[in-house]
């Protein structure tokens, strides 16, 4: 016999519960129908005949009754297994959450270290930094005790162009109508003019182009932000020599900044300063001259003609002009510079000595001695006022100690030494570079004038200074790295992108 299915047992248990059934009617019919006479005779038969019926019918009814059961156990199975389904893709889903949720926790973490990694260390190296400007100022100042006319005359490849001072983003700040850096951007500001201070520059053009692409997705390429982005990317370009990048990128923020700001905004007139020390550096000062011009308009006419950002411009001004042969231009901007700062910053101000050093660069490149040693003799006697008092016979200048060392070079030097000119050389202190380059460019001046011995005794003035200031910090290095504040941090991130005349950049 083949196998039958569920549908098949049902069907043929209906057929023989039905047959049955009527098997049933027709026993009792039978046995209702036998005479008396009969019944003794075959009733027993039909009798057991009608329980036996009866017992079949009883069992075909408990057969389709334990399918009906079976059929509902297999429905409840169904939707047992349709559940246990939806719990596994449940599941499933959970533990994919959970993976993704603990990687990003796992990439936060590590996101957390690294930036107090970071922060550490731009903590040490804005304390450290300023040692590490101590000992390239040693190394500039035993170049120019060597041959000191390399600084006094440059060559065509360390011209003057490269005291030009370009206008950091982070100086926006201090402008009283000036554009200052959104809070966003001043972190990122300050770790990318880090790293390229460090010579870091894989470091820090990704940065910079990441932020680029997060501005223009944000706010749109014509945003202020995105061309204050644009100005730090050129400068960190300009350190890399790559002169044709950050043009376009200057470009590009100069009309951002005139579409949105304004032309006659100060950050305007900053990324203008910025694009004429670029093309200051690369030689191309008829380009730069009319840029810086129009930077030194806005600024007279946004911060008043006597502000101080007005005298820095004018030194730029009047550096482009130098470099041309204007020397009547340089005079009268210098001059007016000089004025200014005098008159706004007081006459001890570091802006009024750099400016006279640069005045008497003038001269120097017009053969007017004179009149460059009277500048230069005028920075170092403020500073020996400042720093001894009022100038008598007993309390002599430098310079004066010089000349007196070459009037009486022969006569009986051993009992003149140095020591006995007072602790002169202590004026010029580590913070105040100004004083030890105009004592080295005073002795070249010496020197080419054939006065020797007056040379030597500025030259080893300034060499004695530089020594004696290394070494005390050197000696408390680790006191002031230890207590160096928040502010002296921000101060120092701001002077990394301070390219003055006293530091010039390296072309």
């Amino acid at each position: 016999m083949t196998q039958m299915s569920q549908d098949e047992i049902i069907s043929n248990t209906k057929t023989v519960l039905q047959g049955l059934e009527a098997l049933r009617v027709e026993h009792v019919s039978i046995m209702n129908g036998i005479s008396e006479v009969q019944k003794d005779e075959k009733s027993d038969i039909l009798r057991k005949n009608i329980e036996n019926i009866e017992l079949g019918l009883s069992e075909a009814q408990v057969m389709m009754a334990l399918t009906s059961h079976l059929q509902n156990i297999e429905a409840e199975k169904q939707k047992l297994k349709t559940q246990v389904r939806r719990l596994h893709q449940e599941n499933a889903w959970l533990r994919d959450e959970l993976a993704n949720t603990q990687q990003k926790f796992q990439a936060s973490e590590q996101l957390v270290a690294q930036l107090e990694e970071e922060k550490k260390h731009l903590e040490f190296m804005a304390s450290v930094k300023k040692y590490d400007d101590n000992q390239e100022q040693d190394e500039s100042c035993e170049k120019a005790r060597t041959d000191p006319v390399v600084e006094l005359f440059p060559d065509e490849e360390n011209e003057d162009r490269n005291n030009m001072s370009p206008t950091p983003p982070s100086q926006f700040a201090n402008q009283t109508s000036g554009y200052e850096i959104p809070a966003r951007l001043r972190t990122l500001h300050n770790l990318v003019i880090q790293y390229a201070s460090q010579g870091r520059y894989e470091v820090a053009v990704p940065l910079c182009k990441q932020a680029l692409e997060d501005l223009e997705k944000t706010s749109g390429h014509d945003h202020p932000d995105v061309a204050t982005m644009l100005n730090i990317l050129a400068l960190v370009y300009r350190d890399q020599n790559k002169y044709k990048e950050a043009a376009n990128l200057l470009n590009d923020a100069l009309s951002i900044r005139g579409k949105t700001l304004g032309e006659n905004h100060p950050a305007v007139a900053a990324t203008l300063n910025n694009l004429a020390v670029l093309y200051g550096k690369r030689g191309k000062y008829k380009d730069a001259e009319p840029l810086c011009k129009r930077a030194l308009e806005i600024r007279e006419k946004v911060l008043g003609k006597d502000h101080p950002d007005v005298a820095k411009q004018l030194n730029n001004l009047a550096l482009l002009c130098q470099n041309q042969g204007k020397y009547d231009e340089v005079e009268k901007y210098y001059q007016r510079a000089l004025d200014i700062y005098e008159a706004k910053l007081g006459p001890d101000d570091p802006n009024v000595a750099k400016t006279k050093n640069n005045l008497a660069g003038c001269y120097l490149k017009q053969g007017r001695y004179a009149e460059a040693e009277i500048l230069y003799k005028q920075v170092l006697t403020r500073a020996h006022e400042r720093e001894f008092g009022a100038i008598d016979s007993k309390n002599k200048p430098i310079w004066q100690v010089a000349e007196e060392r070459e009037e009486h070079k022969y006569d009986n030097r051993e009992n003149t030494p140095y020591g006995e000119y007072g602790g002169w050389h202590k004026a010029a202190k580590v913070d105040s570079p100004t004083v030890t380059t105009t004592l080295k460019n005073l002795g070249a001046l010496y020197r080419r004038q054939g006065m020797f011995e007056a040379a030597e005794t500025l030259e080893d003035c300034a060499m004695r200074s530089k020594k004696e200031a290394y070494d005390l910090a050197k000696q408390t290095k680790v006191a002031q790295l230890l207590t160096s504040t928040e502010k002296r941090r921000s101060k120092q991130m701001r002077d990394d992108m301070d390219f003055s005349d006293e530091k010039p950049i390296k072309p």
